[in-house]
């Protein structure tokens, strides 16, 4: 289990003011972050409703980029911890740069929890608001966002307890809106169980779902732990296409610290890595060329099968001596890199490694056709080509 045990927050409240589309708008500005408050008036809902935006570091220097955005529930005090654990992902190359929107709540029973509770152990009376509150997303928060921010259509919604329950309400209410669901703790029991029944329903009877799905828990016990386990076990045993999904149980960690403890898993695994891993390369190497479709529509941005990433997948293969895979991958590449001289090599290397020194000599001699001096390796390059053409020799 991947825990980041330490999380370093970043301190960004520096005020300034300027007006906007909503009635009022508060910028806060600091050498890496800008966050600006809006106040937004809300006919679906009848109230106005207070959401907090923050813009990545690169948003003013990069006016043509478009930006992934997460929904944070439960207020603005739980944008440092998701941005710090991004921000570490996106040292990596883990994840990318992202819009946080995070919505202040007024009345979260109400609108988290899509039916009434009946049931003696909560607060009877309460909930029933969830489908109004989803409209507000759909019909004024989302479009408000899209039309002020630069955004990208990859949308995350996460919240922790009754937000958590929410999340798993959206995945099934509307399952394009959003496609990543983090639900730190769902408040499964709620009212005799009914979002743990609407949700093993909803999967039950899904057979294609391109989405992304994390739900933890910590140290629950009885009916609440009794009603997400049922919960969980029904979303990792339905194997629905397209539908990523993970979870944690973290023991001795209470209710309210799940979103703390699990908030690295959740942004690890729900970010495609600019590194493709090997678990993800099948035996065509198509699949190379559909990890990083897929990736460029999570970041945002269009992102080429990296010349070095393409690389590791093939000296992966050589290691675990699958030569013949490898010395696909590795033509692949040079398909995509004609003119790299390190695509050759490691092709080269590629056939050395299956002991066609041949074919191994004919790509050394073709890095070396395009390399100059002034590249680091080149010595290695005259001494390989000297090496493989001596042992061609004494064959």
């Amino acid at each position: 289990m991947r825990l980041l045990t330490t999380l370093c927050f970043v301190s960004f409240f520096v005020f300034s003011s300027q007006n906007t589309f909503a009635q009022s708008n508060t910028k806060q500005q600091s050498t890496d972050y800008s966050v600006h408050t809006h106040t937004i008036k809300s006919a679906v809902l009848n109230e106005e409703r207070t959401v907090t935006v923050q813009l990545p570091k690169s948003y003013q220097a990069e006016p043509n980029k478009v930006y992934p955005v997460i929904y944070r529930l439960d207020g603005a005090g739980n944008i440092p911890l998701a941005s710090a654990v991004i921000e570490r992902l996106q040292n990596d190359n883990r994840a990318p740069e992202v819009i946080i929107v995070a919505i202040e709540s007024t009345n979260r029973l109400r609108d988290f929890y899509p039916t009434v509770n009946k049931e003696p152990q909560g607060p009877v009376g309460e909930g029933g608001g969830a489908a109004k509150f989803l409209a507000f997303f759909e019909q004024e928060l989302i479009p408000f966002i899209n039309k002020n921010y630069r955004t990208h259509d990859f949308r995350v919604i996460a919240g922790a307890s009754a937000g958590g329950v929410f999340a798993l309400y959206a995945l099934q209410a509307n399952p394009e809106l959003f496609q990543a669901h983090i639900a730190y703790s769902p408040a499964v029991w709620w009212n005799y169980g009914a979002s743990a029944k609407s949700t093993k329903s909803f999967i039950a009877n899904t057979k294609e779902l391109n989405n992304y799905v994390y739900t933890n828990i910590g140290e629950e016990a009885g009916i609440m732990r009794e009603r997400y386990d049922e919960l969980q076990q029904s979303l990792q045993s339905h194997k629905v296409q397209g539908l990523r999904f993970f979870s944690d149980a973290f023991a001795g960690i209470s209710h309210n610290l799940t979103s703390a403890a699990g908030a690295f898993n959740a942004y690890y695994n729900l970010f495609l890595p600019k590194q493709m891993p090997i678990s993800a390369l099948s035996n065509d190497v198509a699949s190379i060329d559909a990890y990083y479709q897929n990736l460029s529509q999570q970041w945002g941005e269009q992102i080429a099968p990296p010349d070095r990433a393409v690389r590791s997948l093939g000296y992966n293969l050589t290691g675990s001596k699958q030569f013949t895979r490898a010395i696909e991958v590795f033509k692949y590449n040079i398909k995509n890199h004609p003119k790299s001289v390190d695509a050759l090599s490691a092709l080269s290397y590629g056939y050395e490694m299956q002991g066609d020194t041949r074919q191994a000599l004919e790509h050394m001699e073709s890095a070396l056709a395009i390399a100059d001096d002034s590249y680091p390796y080149i010595n290695y390059l005259k001494e390989t080509k000297a090496r493989l053409q001596a042992k061609l020799s004494k064959n």
